[in-house]
């Protein structure tokens, strides 16, 4: 979708039936669906399509918030692009919650562009990457603006790993800063670790954090073939249920966006089963 398209569309609204169709689809929300869970998208799932498609089939899963990338959502939009994107995504009834994965260093001046552009699409959390001399700037940033900076584990990199790779590391650094600093645990990346001899455990990783996790990055690995799995494969790892108890133990108010890294030109079908997996995984869990 263009640009010139989006405002057309921003402008022009929906129709009085499309608005009263919204409101019914409201009326059984999402976090009821998942017995209390807010879940959502990474919308890098749908990396290979643009804003309007990648709402369409966010929609098509039944699922009404998203933390979006910069594909989807670009960082150097103006207001007026913004005002357009977000009209949209309310068309499709998919709310932006949070953003990401976005770097900060020490420069406070950039950094606060970043919490700028998140209060303007109205996000609870960035999804963060920072680097060790950012803390004292996303300490005003996050007082200042009360959204939550959430520290997103990358595994292995390269011929090592990232520097944020575990709950511990994360925690370390976090735990003398301010309260709305912690993590968007990936469940994927904590379970593709195995590759360099650390065996995570997704569900340990979220009690460890406790009251920091503002969000997570929920996906199965196959180590083997170095791919994405759906939820429930045998050559997966991740256990749903324990991950969905611990979060409920420390008592997680955050979303959970399913991301699907493999098959980026149809990943619906496995998204399908993912979501499948999650609700009725969430209805067990109670």
């Amino acid at each position: 979708m263009t640009r010139s398209t989006l405002t057309r569309r921003a402008f022009l609204g929906t129709s009085a039936a499309a608005a009263a169709g919204l409101l019914t689809a409201r009326s059984t929300s999402a976090a009821d669906a998942f017995a209390g869970f807010r879940v959502g998208v990474q919308s890098y799932t749908f990396r290979n399509f643009d804003l309007e498609q990648m709402l369409k089939r966010t929609q098509e899963l039944g699922l009404k918030s998203a933390e979006f990338y910069s594909k989807h959502i670009p960082t150097n939009s103006s207001p007026e692009q913004l005002k357009a994107i977000l009209a949209l995504c309310k068309e499709y009834d998919v709310k932006p919650v949070g953003f990401g994965v976005s770097g900060f260093t020490k420069n406070h001046d950039a950094n606060k562009k970043m919490f700028e552009f998140g209060k303007a699409i109205g996000v609870e959390y960035l999804s963060a990457d920072p680097t060790m001399d950012s803390f004292d700037s996303l300490d005003k940033l996050c007082e200042e603006y009360k959204i939550a900076i959430a520290i997103h584990p990358h595994g292995p990199s390269g011929k090592g790993r990232h520097q944020w790779w575990s709950a511990e590391v994360i925690l370390k650094a976090v735990k003398d800063h301010h309260k709305l600093i912690g993590t968007c645990l990936d469940t994927g990346h904590l379970i593709r670790m195995d590759q360099l001899g650390e065996k995570l455990d997704p569900a340990e990783q979220v009690k460890i954090m406790g009251d920091r996790n503002f969000a997570m990055h929920m996906k199965d690995h196959d180590n083997q073939k170095k791919t994405d799995v759906p939820f429930g494969s045998p050559a997966g790892r991740l256990d749903v249920s324990a991950v969905l108890k611990a979060l409920k133990e420390v008592k997680f108010k955050g979303h959970i966006a399913i991301e699907y890294e493999a098959n980026p030109n149809d990943p619906s079908p496995d998204m399908k089963k993912c979501v499948a997996f999650v609700k009725e995984a969430a209805r067990k869990v109670g």
